[in-house]
């Protein structure tokens, strides 16, 4: 019965929107209510009314436009007045299957303890977590091919009470496709927040749908707590080295800006980052002389692009063997720590643990302050 209610006001409302390319000014009933309380995210709101919440996913990616806001119902709900023409979507919660599509929504679901909800993944190999892993090995979690390409027919056949996206731009003609079967898409833009605790706060939108919101808010409120111990613990570092970042891609050397949740890393971990004053609505895009000729005597280099070697790092180009931090083997990586079948751990844990990140780069930096720590995502460059 629920399955059937769930098709039939998901199918009804993407039949009402389908034609419309904004949605209703809220109503003077969703300007009421209790809001579900946010520190840092930015991209997202819950507002509790009327037994119902009213999720609305206002940055779903870089330069949105436009608000989507979802109808979240118990499977109880009976208000005969609920207006689906004001939403994108009416869910029914909690949720019971779902389909996420970046590994960063896997370590959310881990954390609240639905992980066994997830029926469809695409990019299966991708995935790191031995938990879910072993899912995906028993054939719990069908793989649908790729984000851009998702194989719906293999999703449709999944039926799913919902599909978690993640877009650049919201023009996936897969996930359109899925929004006219009936299926709900929510985007889910973590990634584009501006700091890492506003990238982890996005556990409460995972609790909200699945009715665990005091559980998301206290694992985020531990994750808070100790990525704020950590940082005071790294301000008592009596000296600050001097860290580099990246690699060149093609011709063209891409670092974190200054105003960059990486560059908020590195400064919570009390370094030098060199290109800490720069501030851009990207990433900085500068030639190999001008980073050479700012860069060749810095201590640290983090985050080699995707090379794991120094081998390879040297082959890709020679000059990179010129920096001091290549001279004398200071170079940190996360893209050697993989799961069984390759996927890179950090970018499925990174955006929800960013205590664990900042630790790393503690340690790595101010080695004295962390004598016992085990890093979780950076290791020595091969």
């Amino acid at each position: 019965m629920r399955h059937l209610y769930h098709i039939l006001i998901a199918s009804i409302a993407c039949l009402v929107l389908s034609c419309k390319t904004d949605h209703k000014t809220p109503t003077s009933e969703h300007q009421q209510g209790d809001e579900l309380e946010l520190k840092y995210a930015e991209g997202f709101s819950i507002k509790k009314t009327n037994s119902k919440q009213i999720l609305t996913i206002s940055n779903p990616w870089p330069d949105a436009n436009q608000e989507y806001r979802f109808a979240l119902i118990p499977e109880s709900y009976d208000d005969i007045s609920l207006d689906i023409d004001e939403f994108a979507a009416v869910i029914v919660t909690p949720i019971q299957n779902i389909v996420v599509t970046s590994t960063t929504h896997i370590p959310a679901l881990e954390l609240l303890g639905v992980e066994q909800t997830l029926v469809g993944f695409p990019g299966t190999d991708y995935v790191s977590s031995e938990k879910t892993r072993a899912r995906i090995d028993n054939g719990n979690v069908r793989e649908l091919g790729k984000n851009e390409g998702i194989n719906t027919e293999v999703l449709l056949e999944l039926r799913p009470d919902i599909v978690v996206a993640f877009g650049i731009d919201g023009t996936n003609s897969s996930m359109k496709t899925i929004e006219k079967s009936g299926i709900p898409v929510i985007y889910n833009g973590d990634w584009v927040e501006k700091s890492p605790l506003a990238k982890a706060e996005w556990i409460k939108f995972f609790g909200a749908l699945y009715h665990k919101e005091k559980e998301a808010a206290t694992i985020f409120n531990q994750i808070e707590h100790d990525y704020i111990e950590a940082k005071s613990m790294a301000s008592k570092a009596t000296s600050k080295p001097t860290v580099l970042c990246g690699a060149m891609h093609k011709d063209v050397w891409y670092l974190p800006n200054g105003s960059s949740p990486e560059a908020q890393f590195l400064k919570d971990a009390n370094t030098n980052y060199i290109w800490s004053d720069t501030k851009s609505a990207g990433s900085l895009a500068l030639s190999f002389e001008a980073v050479f000729e700012k860069a060749k005597d810095a201590q640290l280099w983090l985050s080699p692009s995707y090379y794991t070697s120094y081998k390879d790092l040297e082959a890709s180009n020679v000059h990179y063997a010129e920096f001091d931090a290549f001279q004398n083997k200071n170079i940190y990586t996360f893209s050697n720590t993989t799961g069984t079948t390759g996927g890179v751990l950090y970018y499925e844990m990174g955006i929800a643990r960013p205590d664990l990140v900042l630790k790393d780069m503690i340690k790595v930096c101010h080695p004295e302050l962390l004598p016992d720590y085990k890093t979780t995502f950076f290791k020595p460059l091969n």
